[in-house]
């Protein structure tokens, strides 16, 4: 079943995606066992990321966010593939923290202010395009908001959410983008400002029932959205053994002999899925 939709108005000004990426955060929240705001940071960027990366122009391009604002949580990073498939972790897993004055998660608190949010691209080129700005608040998405702004001048409405349940498993998560292409009008802009101000959160909305494409009726009310495509996501890891054994080989045949002498078999701990793997050292050299 379809979780994540594109759409673009009728006029062609107007684009969006949509996502309904509760169970992609759930399972972010099995493997890393996060407590309730690193739930939410975490899944907010992997929100993100999944949209962001059916947004690219190939199934083999991947983007990167990272996010390192000197809050308890450390770095937060998630990567998506062309198909919209994420991965991600946080540094610090449990943090524990007081709630917000509006009774929200605080999510700018784990995540810090004091940093940077890099967007990293890789589109199969010689070198991947890479874009940082400072932290607006550390709450994703108006740092979101802020990149596109900033590093690639598209005005964007990026919204976010992850409501975590009193027992730490996630209720609901999901998220918007909606960008104005060249050539809106002023009426265009006001529309759609005045359309997202009389929305309530994303998570509001899915437990209301909405789906993406309710979503995103409800955003661009007035501009007759069509759908461009829809798209299954999911939280994907795609470790192996040969990817584990080709990142030992490139740590150089010296290193490796090293290792060999030193330990023998190695336990390599993927840090997005949790699965480990035991390489042997010693036989790895000796098929070099």
């Amino acid at each position: 079943m379809y979780n994540m939709i594109r759409g673009i108005s009728e006029d062609g000004g107007v684009v969006f995606c949509g996502v309904d990426s509760t169970a992609l955060v759930r399972e972010a929240e099995r493997i890393h066992a996060t407590s309730a705001v690193t739930s939410a940071a975490l899944g907010r960027l992997l929100t993100a990321a999944a949209m962001m990366g059916v947004m690219l122009k190939s199934e083999r391009d991947s983007v990167t966010l990272r996010m390192n604002g000197g809050g308890p949580a450390g770095i937060v990073l998630a990567v998506a593939d062309g198909r919209g498939c994420v991965k991600g972790y946080v540094q610090n897993p449990v943090v524990e923290l007081p709630l917000r004055p509006d009774g929200k998660l605080n999510v700018g608190a784990a995540v810090g202010r004091a940093g940077t949010l890099s967007v990293v691209r890789d589109l199969g080129l010689k070198e991947p395009y890479v874009g940082q700005i400072p932290l607006v608040s550390g709450e994703v998405a108006e740092d979101i908001t802020s990149y596109y702004a900033v590093s690639e001048q598209i005005p964007t409405v990026c919204a976010l959410g992850v409501l975590v349940n009193p027992d730490l498993t996630v209720a609901c998560a999901g998220g918007y983008l909606v960008q104005l292409l060249p050539g809106a009008t002023e009426q265009e802009i006001s529309r759609l400002e005045a359309n997202v101000a009389a929305l309530p959160g994303v998570t509001a909305l899915l437990q209301e029932g909405l789906g993406p494409k309710q979503i995103m009726e409800r955003v661009m009310a007035g501009f007759a959205p069509q759908v461009l495509d829809e798209h299954t996501v999911a939280y994907r890891c795609d470790c192996s053994r040969e990817r584990v054994e080709r990142a030992l080989v490139s740590m150089g045949r010296e290193e490796l002999a090293d290792m060999a002498e030193k330990e023998g078999t190695v336990e390599v701990n993927c840090q997005f899925c949790d699965k480990k793997y035991r390489v042997d050292t010693a036989k790895l050299l000796r098929e070099l």
